[in-house]
């Protein structure tokens, strides 16, 4: 119970078929389970289920409810800013390795 609060750079997709719909609409939206706290307003760097970076996305909202099921969820709403290129993405993948993803598989 209680919020999570996500770290501000990013936004890490669980499901391809919502970035998909992001990456290939401009636009979408992704379901969280708990309730979280997503930066809304700010741009971040969206990442795939695998933990590679594909795109900056600006939070446009972030509800946090109970489902009809009873379960603690968030949907967050975002706007595709941009798709990164081929060299934006390795940097920021292994950054993002290095500060969080790496951390949370050791721990």
């Amino acid at each position: 119970m209680g919020f999570q609060t996500e770290f501000n750079s990013v936004c890490k997709f669980k499901s391809e078929q919502e970035l998909f719909e992001l990456l290939e609409y401009g636009r979408g939206k992704m379901v969280k389970q708990g309730f979280r706290v997503f930066p809304t307003g700010q741009k971040v760097i969206a990442y795939t289920p695998d933990n590679v970076a594909v795109a900056i996305v600006k939070i446009v909202a972030s509800i946090a409810e109970i489902n009809f099921q009873g379960q603690e969820v968030t949907e967050v709403e975002m706007l595709l800013i941009r798709k990164l290129n081929e060299e934006e993405s390795r940097v920021q993948t292994a950054l993002a390795d290095e500060m969080f993803f790496g951390e949370q598989a050791q721990g």
